[in-house]
């Protein structure tokens, strides 16, 4: 019953904020950058420099080769969290090191 008494006060609490009658709760906004699109160009740059072929790079992505070649190609576009991805490797090519998603021997 703990669980369910907590689910609850919380929404009750969530009800009474939204009519303005709970001031006490804090309240965290976030803002939310776009998710960018790649061209084929921009897509190849990327692999490049994570010094990655493109089978291991689709292996490092979860996607297949075919999926990169399309992307590469131009005939497709990654969309939702490989475009995610993609941007946080155009920002930061140590990141898959970082997270030990990949090591070097």
């Amino acid at each position: 019953m703990k669980v369910y008494d907590s689910i609850t006060k919380g929404l009750n609490e969530a009800v009474q904020y939204e009519k303005g009658e709970h001031k006490s709760v804090r309240v965290h906004r976030v803002s939310i950058s776009p998710v960018p699109q790649f061209n084929s160009d921009t897509i190849k740059a990327i692999r490049a420099s994570v010094k990655m072929t493109q089978q291991t790079f689709a292996e490092v992505l979860g996607v297949s080769k075919k999926t990169i070649e399309a992307w590469e190609s131009g005939k497709n576009e990654p969309a939702g969290s490989a475009s995610r991805i993609l941007e946080m490797l155009q920002k930061d090519t140590d990141i898959l090191e970082k997270y030990s998603i990949i090591s070097h021997r």
